[in-house]
């Protein structure tokens, strides 16, 4: 396939090139909130105590945050089909291993290769739709697909719990595994009948010129890195601070490694020269912050204070969910940054004020206003920072970038499970809650003073047409 805008199709992102992209990039969030109905049939069907079930749920985070970049690497590197599809087989083959589970050792490689395969989707797809873009010779970002890939996952994270609730209920808590195998089935072949193929291969690169281009090295230091930081936020409140030490010499370690390699996986250069680039992904950890702590936080509190039960705390929740996929997409068809950052910080801020006011006389609708406001920030926050992102993401690097997104944010999500879990580590009280509000407020008025700093803009070194980068012209491209 050429890069040639005049061999381009006339419709470059109908619906048969971009459907398989969607129902890819929706895996990865409908099973990180499928399983949360499945924890206590699976305990009481393994026969093992409940609290060992949460460990599904940590090997899914792990896997996920190092996975999303490190499959963007490899789509650099091989090709942005071929890791997407890689992704869905190994989608496929968890879903069925634990399916047939007999023991809790199973069902943890299990959510590993579905944390592993519903990584490849979004870096990878970002990555197709950025050569898609370039073939038609589009300028400017595709904002109407950037903003389906958004709506994709918000609308698959929120689904997850319903569609759970009732597969367990009519299934048993097998089919929350099984279900991926048909719809990884269904999106192998809608991709291999309507997504065009990578560009053929370099087979003349020598395993060590493989393993150099993909920056093997700075992949297995990036893993040990994030897992060490993962596992001591895991394991707060009571924190194994010596894990933290291990975090951070290896950190260290990672960076000096990525200046000296060739073919960085964590461009360290690059995040140090492009702050625009590396703002978006500090802005989208805070917002996840702010957002999981009222989903996680004031689930709890509306749980024990004000009494309601599990469903009518999620329906409380709901909205923000809504007002989130109603604001992603017109935001992202108009390729707007600044605005929706600016307005998404600011969103944060108000919503974080408004925790401040819950006690336990609180009208119960002011809930629903804080979970709207906060909605409103996630949907602003996804879509600027997405199109910052592919804005000012180089065009060979696109794929590990949109992987680091991801990354920031569920660091975000798994920071505010530990700070829930200082603050809540004896009861759930209105005074906790106020902490909670504080800490948002914090968190809130850095990520104001990032959204209003004007970093110098960068433009993006877009480069050759990346779909020669897949075709084995990367190396030469990374030679200093």
């Amino acid at each position: 396939m050429s890069g040639n805008p005049s061999t381009a199709p006339s419709r470059p992102f109908d619906w048969r090139f971009t459907a398989p992209l969607f129902v890819g990039s929706a895996l990865n969030p409908i099973n990180s909130s499928l399983l949360a109905t499945a924890l206590l049939p699976i305990a009481t069907g393994l026969g093992v105590p409940l609290g060992r079930t949460a460990a599904l749920v940590i090997a899914l985070y792990l896997a996920c945050a190092v996975a999303q970049p490190t499959a963007g690497k490899a789509a650099e590197v091989f090709g942005a089909r071929r890791v997407f599809l890689a992704g869905i087989v190994l989608v496929a083959v968890g879903g069925l291993v634990g399916g047939v589970a007999q023991e809790l050792g199973a069902l943890l490689a299990s959510r590993v290769l579905i944390g592993l395969g519903t990584s490849c989707a979004y870096p990878t797809a970002m990555l197709m739709v950025r050569r898609r873009a370039r073939e038609a010779g589009l300028d400017q970002p595709p904002g109407g697909v950037l903003g389906g890939l958004q709506i994709a996952g918000i609308a698959a994270a929120s689904l997850g719990l319903p569609v759970g609730g009732v597969l367990v209920g009519a299934l048993g808590w097998r089919s929350v595994f099984l279900v991926n195998v048909p719809v990884a089935l269904l999106a192998l072949a809608a991709t291999l009948a309507w997504v065009p193929p990578d560009g053929p291969l370099d087979r003349s690169r020598r395993p060590r010129e493989i393993a150099s281009d993909l920056d093997l090295g700075g992949i297995a230091g990036f893993a040990a890195a994030m897992a060490t930081l993962l596992l001591f936020l895991f394991g707060l409140p009571e924190p194994k601070w010596g894990l933290l030490g291990v975090s951070a010499l290896i950190w260290a370690g990672l960076v000096a490694w990525e200046l000296r390699a060739r073919s960085p996986f964590l461009d360290v250069r690059l995040l140090v020269s492009n702050k625009p680039l590396t703002a978006a992904y500090f802005r989208f950890g805070l917002v996840q912050l702010c957002a999981y702590l009222v989903l996680y936080g004031i689930t709890q509190w509306v749980e024990a204070v004000r009494g309601l039960s599990e469903t009518g705390a999620g329906l409380l929740l709901l909205p923000m969910t809504l007002v989130s996929g109603l604001v992603i997409l017109p935001v992202s068809r108009r390729n707007l940054v600044r605005g929706p950052i600016v307005a998404a910080a600011l969103a944060c801020l108000a919503g974080s004020a408004g925790v401040l006011l819950l006690n336990g006389s609180a009208w119960i609708g002011w809930v629903v206003a804080i979970t709207v406001v906060i909605g409103a920030a996630m949907g602003l926050a996804g879509a600027g920072n997405q199109t910052a992102l592919y804005a000012q993401a180089p065009a060979e690097q696109l794929g590990t970038a949109s992987g680091l997104l991801r990354t920031f944010g569920y660091v975000g999500s798994i920071a505010s499970s530990a700070v829930t879990g200082v603050v809540f580590h004896t009861d759930v009280t209105d005074r906790g809650v106020r902490l909670i509000a504080w800490i948002m407020i914090g968190i809130s008025v850095v990520l104001v003073l990032i959204s209003f700093a004007r970093p110098k803009t960068q433009r993006a070194h877009r480069g050759p047409d990346p779909h020669e980068t897949e075709s084995g012209e990367h190396r030469a491209r990374h030679r200093r």
